[in-house]
């Protein structure tokens, strides 16, 4: 069975983008400067930080859960929001 790629799901939350990718989706090509991104892959769900110069950088172990990376998602954003 052939599957279509999954479109980027995205919510706004103290005024940082979080869009969910999936696996095969390149952080780099679908978030601009300033997003965050959880993307799932085979060990789980990863947190990764598009900086203002466009570089990528993500935390150093997945999350069990999409939930679970909304949540730190979230607590990112509102530490930045300070």
């Amino acid at each position: 069975m052939h599957t279509l790629p999954m479109t980027p799901h995205t919510l706004t939350h103290r005024g940082i983008t979080i869009a969910t990718l999936a696996a095969s989706q390149d952080v780099a090509r679908h978030c601009a400067p300033g997003h965050t991104a959880i993307r799932e892959q085979s060990d789980g769900w990863w947190l990764y930080f598009v900086d203002i110069d466009g570089s990528v950088d993500g935390y150093d172990s997945p999350f069990a859960s999409h939930a679970e990376a909304l949540w730190a998602a979230k607590a990112a954003a509102e530490f930045s929001a300070e």
